[in-house]
């Protein structure tokens, strides 16, 4: 059952290391419910890390977590029923026809024939796949791939999405109905945790950012806030990033590229 409350996910000292690597550094983040928040930051900050331990894939090594009002360490499979996730490099099952691959998860995820047979045929018109249903998914273009993995993970209506690089290969039609859609389902309640590189895609989409370095928290607020802290007032997030992790001298590093 899922808690009412002001947050879906909060995360308590949560820490992670792989030998002598820190992943994530004891943060602390309240994510609250109908919220897009974007999870950015240079590559090996923590940013994945940290997607899989909210989605149970990963133990921390430290710290507690609630996902959405359920206790991550009691019931770890309870949240992954109530979540869509989206990896950075999806693995999909590419003996299986696409139709077979959404049938199977429509199956893994209790939903019932009717409803997963509409809203399959739904997104499968929504993002042009029709006709190519029924077609090995190795057959697939990067794109289409990425496609089925979006539908996967917004299949059985989860309460919350962790999308992890979400619009990679995607048309641009396909990318503004993905971006169009989880607006929509945010008004309804629905939060979504983006993980992206692309800093326009997250500036437009996201209620808030937090911007992960070394696998802490540099920073944690909307626009505005982020464009204070850097003292950056006007500047747009990209600007605002290479401030913030000390990754702003581009124009000297191209210059020294050029001799």
């Amino acid at each position: 059952m899922v808690a009412t409350g002001e947050y879906a996910a909060e995360l308590r000292g949560i820490a992670k290391r792989y030998a002598d690597i820190v992943a994530v550094d004891y943060i602390d983040l309240d994510i609250k419910y109908g919220e897009i928040l974007g999870l950015l930051g240079p590559n090996g900050s923590g940013k994945s890390t940290t997607l899989k331990i909210i989605l149970g894939l990963v133990k921390p090594d430290s710290g507690s977590m609630k996902v959405l009002g359920i206790n991550a360490e009691e019931d770890p499979v309870a949240i992954k029923r109530l979540v869509g996730y989206v990896p950075e490099s999806p693995r999909l099952y590419e003996f299986l026809t696409g139709l077979e691959y959404l049938d199977f998860t429509g199956d893994i995820y209790g939903i019932n024939a009717s409803d997963k047979k509409t809203r399959i045929e739904e997104y499968l018109e929504a993002l042009d796949l029709e006709g190519r249903e029924g077609d090995m998914i190795s057959s697939y273009s990067q794109g289409m791939k990425q496609k089925i993995a979006l539908i996967s993970a917004f299949l059985h209506k989860p309460k919350l999405l962790i999308l992890d690089e979400p619009l990679n290969a995607l048309d641009p039609k396909s990318a503004r109905i993905v971006k169009d859609l989880l607006r929509e389902l945010a008004a309804k309640g629905v939060t979504a945790i983006l993980s992206t590189h692309v800093l326009e895609i997250a500036q437009a989409m996201c209620d808030r950012i937090a911007i992960l370095y070394e696998g802490r928290i540099l920073a944690l607020g909307n626009m505005e806030e982020l464009r204070k802290k850097a003292q950056l007032p006007g500047s747009n997030l990209e600007d605002v990033f290479l401030k913030l992790t000390g990754t702003g001298a581009i124009k000297e590093i191209v210059e020294a590229l050029l001799k």
